[in-house]
């Protein structure tokens, strides 16, 4: 695998519902999408997805449709793409009224549309949790009079009194606050199917129903605040889980913030009209001019210029291109004007293929299996049964029905799955709390569980590897005071080369008068001498560069003249201080390290040869890079991905698990599981170490909650145990796992 270069081919969901009115006539083909291999796809937005369970729901009942060839569900963008086979017809309508009678609506997928549901749906639950918390706070406040009633002189007029408020408050507040959670345990039911909100909503409205049925009794005891509390507890859980993919959502929207929108097409007679990106045609010619960005992908027919194609290659240095070479939409003209002939547009564009990928990387990642659903799986059907049996055991020995119910409703209160639901968060909230203070940001919540089966770790080169900004490579070399006339010099240019040369001389002054000279650099006078800055070719120092570029061929050079002197600055990425030390950690941690970038290979293979990977390849596109990671992935490993390009996007999302520097595109950071701060590596240790403890942790916490009902429930089942013991014993369980998980702390120094 050494040295290689690869070319590989490029508002909530009610039950039933009826599409509205004059949708099912409504003209879908402008939302249809032909690719060259004959089949149609279209993409759709749909309401009401809130558990993982609905990815299945949605994509089999699309894809049992006659002629669909494929459906694939983004449960981020909530997006779901359907692809129709080559020759079948079609039908978007017949897919929408299927959703309908699974109970989902959708719709064509228009971003604005989805960002107002989202905005809906984020103030809901917010409204949910304020009323729990309202709600909460004045039943505990009656519950703590009655408690200490319970052991004084309370009188059973006034504790009924009590009880009927705490019921006047309570049962209006689960009924709108609970909606989030009793509407995904109805459509978990009615999937045959269970998770964690069908025990959570049959403990809340059982310890409702108990506690009406105690009240009405004037019983000692009623369990309202344990019902309202368990909801809000529960809620402000999900209301930051929403707001964490909703910014994901945002971040990622940010992708076309890179699509130009309007076009300066050239017509026949020479004339020059700006039109909209969408109406230009393959075939059309388009003049790029400087600070433009490509609308289109296209061959230049003329002129000269430096592109920034680092949403390409991954490398922010600009490329100089010419008459018969290639531009992808989204580069961006640093200098210079070219004229183009069109080769794609729209969707068919290299831009749009990245939001394909991004797309289809997201939705097969979507399906990883959160630790704390596979015990829900395994946990949810086993407190249903021992509730069920414990109630007609007891009937069945003759107890009262009062008495049989209260001791059922001690065994699901005693098993709810309060330990088991804070077993894992308690250690997320813990461990991304200590990977913040050490410069970790999460973005997913299982990426503790990905991160700590990793075993090979794969680095993007430029941004990642190496600091985002190119620096100069021999300052002690050049003259200093030729290096203080380019650092004045370079002030007047925006190109990434002259900023860099600015950078070695933090102080410099820029002269009063200078010219740029569009395509070869700066000139004007320091001192009444005149000055150059720009290509070897433009300060006529052309011998001196090709004799410096023999021995650095992987850098970019910049020639500076003043008067009849003349020098060569060298300018390449440098490598982040500590980037041998971290890989070299990470191979002595038994992890297999490759490499794998956009960059040209010389500029590649000096970065491996310095880090000693042995495993690396370049000039990847997009693509090229998922196939890489496929193929490791076909051999069993699971791969870290660390890069920071939009070409790198894909590939993070298409990753077991994947990090990027906070300095990364938008579109980059919002598809990374995690993102790091600062110019250093060491944040990737952290992250696999503190990882690695967060799993232990986690796996101790559920056996904490397996060893506690093995004790608890056989105590409750033989009628011991109350329902107030119950919610005290479930309480204690609680902390229990809560304290545990503050180990997590303990896991921020040192690799792994």
């Amino acid at each position: 695998m050494g040295a290689q270069v690869i070319a590989l081919p490029a508002a909530a969901r009610r039950a039933p519902v009826a599409a509205p009115a004059g949708e099912a006539t409504q003209d879908y083909s402008l939302f249809l999408r032909h690719d060259p291999g004959g089949e149609t796809e279209m993409a759709f937005a749909v309401e009401g997805i809130d558990c993982a369970a609905c990815i299945d729901e949605i994509e089999d009942g699309a894809e049992a449709l006659p002629g669909v060839a494929r459906a694939r569900l983004n449960y981020t963008t909530h997006r779901l793409t359907v692809g129709w086979q080559a020759g079948a017809e079609a039908k978007p309508a017949e897919l929408l009224a299927a959703l309908a009678r699974l109970g989902y609506r959708a719709y064509p997928f228009e971003a604005d549309r989805l960002e107002e549901i989202e905005n809906a749906t984020s103030r809901h639950l917010l409204r949910c949790l304020a009323v729990a918390g309202f709600a909460m706070m004045n039943i505990m406040l009656l519950s703590v009079s009655v408690w200490s009633g319970n052991v004084t002189d309370i009188t059973p007029e006034t504790r009924d009194f009590f009880h009927w408020l705490s019921a006047l408050i309570a049962l209006p507040a689960a009924a709108y606050a609970g909606q989030p959670f009793f509407q995904s345990a109805f459509r978990a039911l009615k999937a045959r199917s269970l998770n964690m909100d069908v025990p959570i909503t049959l403990g809340v409205l059982l310890a409702l129903g108990v506690s009406v049925f105690e009240t009405l009794n004037s019983a000692q005891h009623a369990y309202f605040d344990s019902a309202v509390m368990l909801l809000f507890f529960l809620l402000t859980g999900r209301y930051l889980d929403h707001a964490m993919r909703r910014k994901t959502r945002a971040e990622a929207g940010n992708l076309a913030a890179l699509k130009a929108t309007r076009a300066n097409r050239i017509e026949p007679d020479g004339s020059l009209v700006t039109v909209p990106a969408a109406a230009i045609r393959p075939g059309d010619e388009v003049m790029l001019r400087a600070g433009e960005r490509a609308p289109v992908d296209g061959v230049v027919l003329s002129g000269a210029a430096a592109v920034d194609e680092s949403l390409v290659t991954g490398e922010t240095l600009p490329r100089a291109v010419a008459a018969g070479e290639s531009v992808h939409a989204g580069s961006l003209v640093h200098d210079g004007v070219l004229r183009l002939r069109t080769t794609a547009v729209g969707e068919d564009t290299f831009l749009d293929e990245i939001e394909r990928l991004l797309d289809r990387a997201s939705t097969a990642r979507g399906r990883y299996i959160r630790l704390a659903d596979r015990a829900a799986r395994l946990y949810a059907p086993m407190v249903h049964t021992t509730a069920l049996l414990s109630l007609i055991g007891w009937l069945v020995a003759g107890a009262s029905v009062h008495h049989a119910v209260l001791i059922a409703v001690a065994v699901l209160i005693i098993t709810c799955p309060c330990a088991l639901a804070l077993a894992v968060p308690a250690v997320q909230v813990v461990a991304a709390g200590a990977l913040m203070r050490a410069g970790v940001l999460l973005n997913s919540g299982d990426t503790f569980e990905r991160l700590a089966e990793v075993d090979t770790v794969a680095f993007d080169k430029t941004g990642t590897l190496t600091l985002p900004e190119p620096r100069l490579a021999n300052e002690d070399a050049v003259p200093a005071h030729l290096l203080d006339v380019a650092a004045r010099l370079a002030l007047a240019s925006t190109h990434p080369l002259a900023r860099a040369v600015a950078l070695a001389r933090p102080g410099a002054v820029a002269p009063a008068e200078l010219a740029e000279v569009p395509g070869a650099g700066v000139e004007g006078e320091i001192d009444g001498v005149p000055a150059r800055l720009g290509s070897p070719v433009f300060c006529r120092c052309e011998a001196l560069a090709a004799r410096i570029a023999a021995g650095a061929p992987d850098a970019s050079l910049v020639a500076v003249r003043l008067g009849e002197e003349c020098a060569v600055l060298k300018v390449r990425q440098a490598l982040r201080p500590d980037a041998r030390a971290v890989i070299d950690t990470l191979r002595r941690a038994g992890r297999h390290v490759v490499l794998i970038s956009g960059d040209r290979r010389e500029a590649v293979a000096p970065v491996a040869a310095e880090l000693s990977i042995e495993d690396w390849w370049a000039e990847a596109r997009p693509a090229d890079k998922i196939a890489v990671l496929d193929s490791l992935s076909a051999a069993r490993r699971r791969v870290l991905m660390v890069g920071d390009g939009l070409n790198d996007a894909p590939s993070l999302a298409s990753a077991h698990v994947s990090l990027s520097p906070i300095t990364a595109a938008d579109v980059t950071r919002a598809h990374a599981d995690a993102v790091f701060l600062g110019e250093r590596l060491a944040p990737v240790l952290t992250a696999l170490a503190v990882s690695a403890r967060a799993r232990h942790l986690m796996r101790q916490n559920l056996m904490i909650a397996v060893i506690y009902n093995f004790i608890a429930v056989p105590l409750a089942i033989a009628g011991y145990v109350t329902p107030l013991v119950a919610a005290l014993a479930m309480s204690g369980s609680s902390v229990i796992v809560t304290l545990n998980a503050l180990r997590a702390r303990l896991g921020t120094r040192g690799g792994n």
